[in-house]
């Protein structure tokens, strides 16, 4: 709900404004109001005055019907000459019977003032005249109910509606219903992953990173390192959870990938491998996307000749290796776009490659193809000791996820962690783990030092 606050606010300022132009823009309508006293023609004593009360009473409510039906209606627009028919002109007047009493108030609704008053007064007389024909026994008998205007029709001189204000708040608070409403509806039927703990049980496998987003990376994929923000703490925060997740066995051959394309994880493992590199570790990236590589162009280096080259004999490791960050980081490039990619990273020679990389380096992080839409990476998983999933926010659907994690689990490979990826810096993941604005971390983030 948090990050869908703009609908409640949204459907409030919609149907405030709709409320507003229609107040304004219907035309004023005018109310009158008269009111009759029912009462029974004769009382010899009290018993008959109470019996009296009691039957007029129990006349009121069937006259408020009266009052508001096509018959007397039709009496109306006859008398006057109305241009409005009989069940019209009942759309404009309202009866009631006032609760134990003998009362009936009736109002008379026009857009002319003068109108409604006339209507309203006409009503009266022919409803006196009405009430006497059907209570009059016979031709020569006489009314036990007696009616009597208590309260002549009035002229109104100031409009009973539109009140635009009225209207206003009522459709500011249809519009905040709605709008929450369609929040709670649209985060009921959204399935992808926006928190930490799903992403960690769909996963399969602990949360080992927070990546917030950085609009900055769009153009400039490589972080400086001595960046302070936000992001590149993430990062370093990842770096150090790598380090402890086995303390006897650190993983050192770490596969980085995630479910679809478009999730971010060539720049996660290109700034992994950036961040490990600060930590005075010697790291060995490859680019094993081979379909569509991005790491040599993140990192502004050349990338026609790699790992192809050395998978399909016809270069050696030393060739393709190029030294970066003063030595502390060597890059191998894709190389040229071989027609069977999931061959060459399943075979054995890819295998030699690792194991010639884990002896001369601390970490080899290869950036892989993503697992659910092509078979490249599966082959992959088994050769590296574990796979970190990059989980975009907001965008990997939890199914993909999953599908991911037991793509990884069908071929023997393991599932280090998941790095939730591109968090908005507002939304409830970051701030849960304490590296959202407001935060502790925000407010000391200047006395950081990275590695």
């Amino acid at each position: 709900m948090r990050s869908r606050w703009w609908l409640p606010l949204l459907g409030a300022m919609l149907l405030g404004g709709v409320g507003l132009a229609g107040g304004l823009l219907r035309a004023p309508e005018y109310t009158s109001h008269t009111q009759f006293f029912v009462s029974t023609t004769e009382s010899a004593n009290a018993s008959d005055v109470f019996q009296g009360s009691q039957f007029s009473q129990q006349r009121v409510s069937s006259y408020a019907r009266l009052l508001t039906g096509e018959e007397l209606a039709g009496r109306v627009v006859d008398r006057l000459g109305l241009d409005s028919t009989p069940r019209e002109l009942t759309e404009q007047v309202t009866a009631e019977a006032v609760v134990d009493t003998v009362l009936i108030d009736v109002d008379v609704t026009d857009r002319d003032p003068e109108l409604a008053q006339r209507v309203a007064a006409t009503l009266g007389s022919e409803f006196i005249a009405l009430v006497q024909e059907l209570e009059t026994p016979g031709a020569d008998g006489v009314s036990p109910v007696r009616v009597t205007v208590t309260d002549a029709a009035d002229l109104p001189d100031e409009p009973s509606s539109p009140a635009p204000w009225v209207y206003v708040a009522g459709c500011l608070l249809a519009g905040l219903l709605l709008g929450c409403a369609a929040a709670v509806l649209r985060q009921q039927l959204d399935r992808s992953v926006r928190d930490p703990g799903s992403a960690a049980e769909l996963a399969g496998a602990p949360l080992v990173g927070i990546v917030l987003r950085d609009n900055s990376l769009q153009t400039r994929p490589t972080l400086a390192a001595d960046d302070q923000g936000s992001t590149a703490e993430g990062f370093r925060q990842l770096r150090t959870n790598l380090q402890f997740l086995d303390v006897d066995r650190p993983p050192q051959v770490i596969m980085i990938s995630s479910a679809v394309a478009g999730e971010g994880k060539s720049v996660v493992a290109v700034n992994l491998a950036l961040t490990l590199t600060t930590a005075g570790r010697r790291v060995a990236l490859v680019e094993a996307d081979l379909r569509r590589p991005r790491a040599a162009r993140y990192l502004g280096v050349p990338g026609e000749v790699g790992l192809t080259d050395v998978l399909a004999g016809q270069a050696g490791l030393v060739d393709v290796l190029q030294p970066l960050e003063g030595g502390s980081l060597s890059l191998i490039a894709a190389g040229p776009m071989p027609p069977n990619p999931s061959d060459l990273l399943a075979s054995s020679h890819m295998t030699d490659v690792l194991n010639a990389l884990r002896a001369d380096h601390d970490y080899v992080v290869i950036d892989a193809p993503p697992l659910l839409p092509v078979a490249d990476a599966s082959g992959l998983a088994v050769a590296v000791d574990g796979v970190v999933l990059v989980v975009r926010h907001g965008a990997t659907h939890k199914e993909q996820v999953r599908q991911a994690r037991e793509t990884v689990d069908r071929v023997g490979g393991r599932v280090l962690g998941v790095v939730l990826n591109v968090v908005p810096p507002k939304a409830a993941a970051s701030v849960a783990r304490g590296y959202g604005p407001g935060s502790a971390y925000a407010a000391d983030a200047d006395r950081l030092a990275p590695g």
